[in-house]
């Protein structure tokens, strides 16, 4: 009889202890640090888990979505839009999100990815139907902030939280790619006109400026010339009024020696046959010249 109750005491206790690491198995959570727990008692919710050691009342609750918390990123998405001027565009888009209150997400959306997928959709087309063509080419940062903005207003009630838009690629149907083309062919070559005119222009101006350059110095040079011939006159008139008529007198007798001179010092004959009036300015040389002598 007392093994029989020893027996049954160590199932008893055998039990017990298997219960009692149920419960702490039950009852103690570990989660990682890049999820959180959502905890359910009867179908409803009870709390929300975060990172570290969680403890929760075993049988009553339990944990029912285990929710990542890292950043996610849609596939690629396109949709077709018509801008302000009439053209059609298909644009790509990429979505980055992470979820920050999994209660949220859990109870209030079934599909996370296709919502948002959906709701850029409708925001590209709206915001994309404002703009001209040229201006959703040109201006992609100021689009993509519409966007984000847009569409943190209606994810925010979901839980989620939008890290980044990108739009990848803005592609035109092939008519309106091959106008553009052709647009974008004749501006060039417009362009290239305009610079091989502007070059002939400054050709021509760089040619005149030569010239008015090459005719001032010409004119400078004549300007210089003639006022050393008006100094040499002014000189000569100078003496004149202070020595009389001999100073001038003087003058031509020395040029008068001078070429007599010159012509007796030629090469040839040594006969030199001088006429009478070259005497008589000779002789009147060598008396001036005596005379100031």
């Amino acid at each position: 009889m007392n093994g029989n109750e020893f027996t049954g005491g160590s199932a008893v206790f055998l039990v017990l202890a298997l219960f009692i690491l149920l419960c702490i198995w039950l009852g103690v959570r570990i989660v990682p640090q890049s999820e959180k727990h959502v905890v359910e008692r009867f179908g409803r919710l009870r709390a929300v888990l975060g990172p570290g050691i969680n403890f929760i009342i075993p049988f009553l609750d339990r944990v029912r979505h285990k929710i990542s918390v890292l950043e996610r990123q849609l596939p690629t998405h396109k949709q077709d839009a018509i801008t302000a001027d009439n053209v059609l565009v298909t644009v790509d888009t990429s979505v980055f999100y992470r979820i920050t209150e999994p209660e949220k997400t859990v109870y209030r959306i079934r599909d996370v990815d296709a919502a948002i997928a959906t709701t850029v959709a409708g925001i590209v087309r709206a915001e994309i139907g404002t703009m001209d063509l040229d201006h959703v080419q040109s201006n992609r940062s100021s689009l993509i902030a519409k966007i984000r903005d847009a569409l943190a207003q209606v994810v925010d009630d979901w839980g989620i939280e939008v890290t980044r838009v990108e739009i990848l690629d803005v592609n035109l149907d092939e008519a309106t790619r091959s106008a553009m083309l052709q647009q974008l062919n004749a501006e060039r070559a417009r362009r290239a006109q305009v610079t091989e005119a502007e070059g002939k222009k400054r050709a021509v101006e760089l040619s005149a400026d030569a010239e008015l350059y090459a005719a001032e110095q010409v004119a400078k040079a004549r300007r210089i010339t003639a006022d050393a011939e008006a100094y040499a006159t002014g000189v000569v008139a100078q003496a004149i009024k202070e020595n009389g008529i001999e100073a001038a007198q003087y003058q031509v007798a020395l040029k008068q020696v001078e070429a007599l001179s010159a012509v007796a010092a030629g090469q040839g004959s040594q006969t030199v046959i001088v006429p009478a009036s070259a005497l008589e300015a000779f002789g009147d040389a060598f008396k001036l010249l005596k005379g100031r002598g």
